[in-house]
């Protein structure tokens, strides 16, 4: 028996592949399938089930792709209804994989189709779960994402609470917990770094697994401090129940080069955004005025579904050269499916055709702590509420970059101001679209937070009252 956790830190999602006796399982498959397909013929083996844990919000599965490539069946726990042909199980049923068998175990609460499944080896031992979003590392999934009005998040609290501990709590302390989501992942709050661990560990680390705990105060934690899902949960939910283009077709579409009159000409008609997803410092020196920089080399699928409300939106791509089909086909993976195109010769050919482009003035850190001692300038942090609010620089404004649209009406258009992150990359996101609104009398901070404490600028842990409000 050989089970391999394929981990990809983008999306901080793990699928999974099984393999027994020449029969392979694959759980909760990424869209882009030739990784599974070419391990199974390799190893001489052939992909026999395709396991879903639930309709998944923050990705676009593989399953309907793999399932047509392959003839093998997607399997989905009770109560799951999608538009496609499956296998909806029962719970308590068993599927057998070469020597091993896998266990439905129906764990409601993240959503009321998620299921665990239950590994066991060749001697019918309880081996591993995988646990989807019912169970993480440190957390468990968060239960707001309800598709029916009826059901309330504290309803699915309640039957997660359940699930826990009917399903998961009485199995051995060392059966393996491989879940479906790593720390940086949307779907919960507080997970670890690890992405594997033992059940029994988590009954000691993991505070939604307290024996003590009682429904009611395990309602009040899972569900305190949910912010509000990224807007593109729903439309990745009804790609995954109703199915979607193959990701070739996405690719071909998606890759096609155009020269710049080309590229300038198709954004004009169909309202495209340009999308850049260079590096920050080169965004920085140069871009196609109202591009929005989401660069590859940071959490750029989660931030693409955060900040581009709609998966149909036309986008059309600079990219540094041999990037265009990886950026195509992680978009893809959040369902941003419309990509018309990419800039042939990238940003370089544009500058050369003579084309309008644009600049983002940044400073160092060590200017910016000069500007603070001698100045009264406005600062707006971009880092998440929690990050804000653990340290920031004295009378800073916290304006979340996943809410920055929310904030608008508080940053001045005639007045410098400066923005900064924890790092540069997400600072940089911000300013792309203030600049884009109209905003140009932004300055960056290079290197963010890191680079300020390097250079000395005195910090506070306290909440201030400039803060902004969440609108």
């Amino acid at each position: 028996m050989k089970v391999d956790q394929i981990y990809t830190g983008c999306l901080a999602q793990g699928a999974y592949y099984i393999e027994s006796n020449g029969e392979v399982a694959i759980i909760d498959p990424l869209r882009e399938i030739e990784p599974y397909v070419n391990r199974a013929e390799k190893e001489g083996a052939k992909i026999k089930y395709i396991f879903e844990t639930h309709f998944h919000a923050d990705f676009v599965s593989g399953h309907v792709t793999l399932s047509e490539r392959t003839g093998a069946p997607i399997i989905y726990g009770p109560t799951a209804n999608p538009s496609f042909k499956a296998i909806i199980a029962t719970d308590g049923q068993e599927f057998k994989l070469g020597d091993v068998i896998i266990k439905v175990l129906h764990t409601p609460g993240h959503t009321m189709e998620s299921t665990t499944f239950l590994l066991k080896n060749e001697s019918g031992k309880d081996y591993a779960i995988f646990s989807g979003d019912t169970l993480f590392l440190g957390d468990v999934g968060r239960p707001d994402l309800a598709q029916k009005s009826d059901i309330t998040q504290d309803d699915l609290a309640g039957f997660l609470y359940d699930s826990l501990r009917t399903k998961i709590m009485p199995l051995a302390d060392d059966v393996i917990v491989y879940p479906g989501h790593g720390a940086g992942s949307a779907c919960g709050k507080n997970m670890m770094k690890e992405t594997v661990d033992t059940l029994g560990n988590q009954k000691k680390m993991n505070y939604a697994l307290r024996q003590d705990m009682t429904k009611a105060e395990f309602v009040k934690e899972v569900t305190d401090g949910l912010t509000p899902p990224p807007q593109y949960f729903p439309l990745n939910v009804k790609m995954n129940k109703e199915g979607y283009d193959n990701i070739d077709t996405i690719i071909e579409k998606g890759t096609k080069a155009l020269n710049p009159e080309e590229f300038e000409t198709i954004a004009n008609a169909v309202e495209a955004l340009v999308l850049d997803v260079r590096h920050q410092n080169d965004f920085i020196k140069g871009h196609i005025p109202r591009s929005i920089f989401i660069g590859l080399q940071g959490g750029f699928a989660p931030w693409v579904g955060a900040l581009i409300k709609d998966v149909k939106q036309p986008i059309l791509l600079i990219t540094d050269p041999g990037m265009e089909e990886e950026a195509v086909i992680r978009l893809s993976r959040v369902g941003f499916d419309n990509t018309l195109g990419y800039l042939a010769g990238g940003f370089e050919a544009w500058k050369s055709a003579g084309k309008e482009f644009d600049t983002i003035s940044s400073i160092s850190a060590e200017v910016f702590k000069t500007r603070l001692e001698t100045e009264n300038v406005e600062v707006f942090d971009v880092r998440k509420d929690a990050e804000y609010t653990s340290e920031h620089i004295e009378n800073a404004k916290n304006a979340s970059l996943e809410f920055i649209n929310d904030y608008l009406s508080e940053i001045p258009k005639d007045t410098p101001f400066y923005v900064h992150c924890a790092g540069g990359y997400r600072s940089v996101i911000a300013a792309s679209i203030l600049k884009s609104r109209g905003y140009h009398n932004l300055i960056d901070v290079a290197g963010g937070m890191k680079a300020i404490r390097e250079a000395g600028i005195p910090l506070t842990n306290f909440v201030c009252p400039s803060t902004l409000k969440n609108k």
